[in-house]
């Protein structure tokens, strides 16, 4: 018996002390970004590395929840996530606030160039800030018309190029239709980070923008009056979308459609995985995907949506998880994500790859999307500007506030952040 307990005794030892010499890291992903996906992704990488053994901690299911708490977990120093999800906005406020690891630490100049050239150049430009290396893709993403393809059919339409040809199709099928269920055009419209995106599209189609190429503050009252004006017209003129827009978040719009009851939404990627594979998807097999449209003589504009990985300044394990960060940031992972989540890649060739477009095949036309999509204002205080402007959207859209009274008070806001 005791040579038994003696020979257990040691085993105990030897297992204690595998586990001690084992890397243990901490991955942070919302909960809107496929866990189930992302984790057998880091069982693989745990497969290729015997010695590192990865959890994930999943958090809010927007962006602005995950960054309420991770807020109180960087402001203490808290040394528990070693790699963390983040959006594309939130780069510049990272390495502001001392957030981010650099990762030009890790990085020779010549093989960070090297590596920068296969991302698409979006996506250098938002993680390299004041020429630091902060942060690497994950997935990219856009804003996209989302639309159902079996309605446009039914009565003859293509896929609107302008607004005005989507507000007019939303008006003869539910003239058509007469279903109580079915509304016209989704969007944003609640306190949230895509709110923003809802506020920007109009300035863009109009051939205007917040920032100029220095980032210095042009943005008038005039455009962002317009702005706000279109989206409160889509309920109260052109009765396309319900009273509500104030309330509606973009996974409350994506899963309405998906339950079948909206035309068009403005929706990013990632809503097609939803539509095609969810088992209560009404609506598999007659979504499709088109730009953004435009008004009359204007541009089509995307918002550039996506996300990205940067190392915690305050993890006890940075070697360990810059090596994780860069295979979470792999063409490899990146076709995985493609294929299982409909994470656009931030690789340009992954748009050709014949497995990609076998799942996703509006991909095909995705890339000239995500190409020519336009970022949201860079800026240390971005979470100000956001907040800014989602919250006059969002006054309009409840009626609280006039179009006139909101754009003043957005760019007065937007002035005494900029320094204007």
């Amino acid at each position: 018996m005791r040579k038994v307990w003696l020979g257990m005794l040691a085993l105990g030892l030897a297992l204690s002390a595998a586990w001690a010499q084992q890397t243990q890291l901490r991955v942070f992903i919302g909960g809107q970004q496929r866990p189930d996906v992302m984790r057998k992704i880091l069982d693989i990488y745990e497969q290729r590395n015997p010695g590192v053994k990865v959890e994930i901690e999943v958090g809010g299911a927007t962006s602005d929840q995950q960054q309420q708490y991770l807020t109180t977990v960087l402001t203490s120093r808290d040394p528990s996530l070693d790699l963390i999800l983040i959006d594309i906005i939130r780069p510049a406020q990272y390495k502001a606030a001392g957030w981010a690891e650099p990762l030009d630490r890790y990085l020779p100049k010549a093989a960070r160039d090297a590596l920068l050239k296969q991302y698409l150049p979006a996506y250098v430009r938002a993680n390299v800030v004041d020429g630091t290396l902060v942060a690497l893709p994950a997935f990219a993403d856009a804003q996209f018309l989302f639309y159902r393809k079996d309605l446009l059919e039914k009565y003859g339409f293509k896929p609107p190029t302008t607004w005005d040809e989507a507000i007019r199709q939303a008006q003869v099928i539910l003239q058509g239709e007469k279903d109580p269920n079915l509304n016209g055009i989704g969007f944003m419209g609640n306190i949230s980070e895509g709110t923003v995106c809802s506020f920007l599209l109009p300035i863009w189609a109009a051939g205007g923008d917040v920032t100029d190429d220095q980032g210095r503050l042009i943005l008038t009252e005039d455009l962002a009056r317009r702005s706000l004006q279109f989206w409160l017209d889509l309920m109260d003129k052109y009765r396309v979308s319900p009273p509500n827009m104030a309330e509606k978040a973009q996974d409350t719009i994506r899963r309405e459609m998906q339950q079948g009851r909206w035309i068009f939404a403005t929706l990013f990627a990632y809503a097609w995985a939803h539509f095609q594979n969810d088992p209560d998807s009404a609506v598999k097999g007659k979504i499709g995907v088109t730009t953004m449209p435009k008004f009359e003589g204007g541009r089509s504009a995307s918002c550039l949506g996506g996300w990205q990985w940067t190392i915690s300044a305050f993890s006890r394990n940075k070697a360990q998880a810059y090596q994780l960060l860069r295979y979470l940031s792999s063409p490899e992972v990146a076709k995985i994500l493609a294929i299982e989540a409909s994470n656009l890649p931030a690789f340009p060739e992954l748009y050709k790859d014949p497995d990609v477009l076998k799942v996703n095949p509006w991909f095909a036309d995705a890339l000239p999307v995500v190409l020519n999509a336009r970022a949201r204002p860079v800026h240390p205080r971005y979470p100000e500007i956001a907040d800014v402007m989602r919250r006059g959207l969002n006054a309009v859209l409840a009626r609280t506030k006039t179009p006139e009274q909101a754009a003043k008070e957005i760019v007065q806001g937007l002035r005494t952040i900029y320094g204007r």
